[in-house]
């Protein structure tokens, strides 16, 4: 399997449409980890679609595998990317069973931020994370997410507004 970058038990690569069974799979056995805080792509269908969204020049996707089996631990995504300027966008992600609190989600979402800066070439991510979802926020307070602020109701998911916190880091200063 060729890998994007590696970096303690996790390896980050790209999806492909081959993995939809595999990343299905664990969406469905994780449902209950990540309700309400997200909605994944839970069928091979919504699995397409996602692949379609992050191929788009606005959005990027990984996937979070762990090393030594190469199965999939979770999945990364940024979206909103603009560059000029700003060069910045919006960072998701989450683990999937048996994977959360294992330190994948930490180093794959550790990964993807270094691939971010060094080779997309993008300077600020943030990560809106909503209130109660502990450890999306302990995943962002390890890695050097700074908190922001607060927006309420700021994205529809699972049927409701959701008030969230802002959290961002940026690129070290060269």
């Amino acid at each position: 399997m060729r890998y994007l970058r590696t970096g303690g038990p996790a390896a980050i690569r790209r999806p492909r449409p081959t993995d939809s069974d595999e990343f299905v799979a664990a969406v469905r056995r994780s449902h209950d980890l990540h309700h309400p805080w997200l909605v994944a792509p839970g069928s091979p269908e919504e699995y397409d679609s996602y692949l379609r969204r992050i191929r788009r020049r606005d959005s990027a996707g990984y996937l979070i595998c762990d090393r030594a089996s190469g199965e999939i631990a979770g999945y990364v995504n940024i979206s909103g990317i603009v560059l000029g300027a700003l060069r910045g966008g919006f960072l998701g992600y989450a683990a999937f069973r048996p994977y959360s609190g294992t330190g994948h989600a930490s180093a794959g979402v550790a990964l993807v931020i270094d691939h971010a800066f060094t080779t997309v070439g993008l300077h600020r991510l943030e990560a809106n994370i909503q209130p109660g979802n502990e450890p999306s926020r302990r995943v962002a307070r390890k890695l050097g997410f700074r908190l922001e602020g607060f927006s309420p109701d700021y994205l529809f998911i699972d049927g409701a507004w959701r008030d969230h916190e802002r959290w961002a880091i940026t690129a070290p200063s060269a």
